[in-house]
């Protein structure tokens, strides 16, 4: 199954298994890791070819790797995408999506719901380069078209976000993206390609945080974009060439041993997090809960259509502000004190003071992240101990 155009033909879980792998003439049965910075070519004349790009082949580990490369492939096959560009972590997939795609004077949009550290790149880092940002309602497409400007190159979105769990119409974003000599740019992050395939609804670009559900055990550090051959396969990988945000070989293998159960975590994720969805939903200290698996959620309707399932993550508001969030963390005993997600273990997070502490007040307030909001990021251990532990802090 090394050939990508014979990929199709498999289902999504074999494809999580066996997409991208090359065999050796070991013969080995698992994916082998290539710890080497170089390698050695037959002649002059061969090595001349290789860098000169007129033979095809491993060059130099920054931008040549067998294993990146099975990982790269098989995520690739996972999305529906033509190309993939491993990178050190989810945030240099997003540097290296906006160095390889944009110039000085470039215009992005994007939405306000996304990431603490997403927020800081643009307005910190990419607006030095001539780089400008405006933010707008995930949900609200008259302020999408209004905030296009004739420089505007790029829209960005989380779907589902972070830790709100709005959902964005991709089909209509990228309409209106293409419409307007744009690419739209998908953080797949939560939903991974298990749960949903936004190239399949018209965008052009997905960015990943492999450290995420990818790995899904909190192991390693890594990220992805996932495109065509144009935009992902020559800019993106352009600038990684040069710039190095490279994924190292032992990290895309602990990767791809994430994707060979991808599908099958992803459910349980979801299953879980759904069930206390259900019970926060119905405590009385909790003013609301965010989770696209209710009914209750605004893009309930819009998640059942993009999406195969509602992801592990969810927040809610409490009841008592900043002092009753930190009360409940505190008075917890089974969920980790973390803000990562992804992991098989559940995790409990304050966004306020941690993903988007960098913020400003306003900026929070915005982004709708209220001092007595919390995010779970729903594991797979028994939900009745998590919904005992939880339950116990409320």
């Amino acid at each position: 199954m090394s050939d990508n155009k014979k990929d199709t033909e498999w289902g999504f879980d074999t494809l999580a298994v066996r997409a991208g792998q090359a065999r050796t003439a070991e013969g080995e049965h698992s994916e082998p890791i290539f710890p080497t910075s170089s390698y050695v070519f037959d002649s002059a004349a061969s090595a001349a070819a290789r860098f000169s790009g007129e033979e095809p082949g491993n060059i130099y580990s920054r931008f040549t790797n067998p294993t990146v490369r099975n990982f790269e492939q098989r995520l690739a096959a996972l999305e529906g995408g033509e190309r993939c560009v491993a990178t050190a972590s989810g945030m240099s997939a997003i540097l290296s999506t906006c160095c390889g795609l944009l110039q000085a004077g470039d215009h992005i949009v994007s939405s306000k719901s996304i990431f603490g550290s997403t927020v800081v790149l643009f307005d910190k880092y990419l607006s030095r380069m001539g780089i400008t940002v405006s933010y707008v309602s995930l949900t609200d497409l008259d302020a999408w078209q209004k905030a296009i400007t004739k420089n505007t190159r790029l829209f960005f979105v989380e779907t589902p976000s972070n830790p709100l769990t709005e959902v964005g119409d991709i089909e209509a974003l990228a309409n209106l993206a293409h419409n307007n000599n744009s690419v739209l740019v998908v953080d797949n992050a939560f939903c991974t390609p298990a749960l949903q395939k936004p190239l399949e609804f018209g965008a052009d670009v997905v960015v990943h945080s492999a450290t995420k559900y990818i790995d899904g055990q909190g192991r390693c550090i890594g990220g992805a974009v996932v495109g065509d051959e144009k935009l992902v396969g020559e800019d993106v990988f352009g600038f990684l060439r040069t710039a190095g945000p490279t994924m190292s070989p032992f990290n895309a293998w602990v990767f791809l041993k994430g994707l060979e159960t991808l599908n099958l975590r992803m459910k349980a994720h979801s299953e879980n997090a759904l069930k206390l969805a259900e019970f926060l939903e119905q405590h009385k200290n909790v003013n609301r809960v965010y989770y696209p698996g209710l009914k209750s959620h605004p893009q309930h309707e819009l998640a059942v259509k993009q999406q195969s399932g509602f992801g592990g993550v969810l927040a809610f508001d409490m009841q008592g502000g900043k002092k009753a969030a930190w009360n409940l963390i505190d008075n917890t005993n089974l969920l980790s004190i973390t803000a990562n997600l992804g992991d098989t273990k559940s995790t409990i997070t304050h966004p306020a003071s941690t993903t988007h502490g960098r913020l400003s007040d306003e900026q929070r307030a915005e982004a709708g992240i209220s001092d007595g909001m919390l995010r779970i990021a729903v594991g797979l251990e028994d939900i009745n101990d998590i919904i005992r532990d939880i339950e116990q802090g409320l």
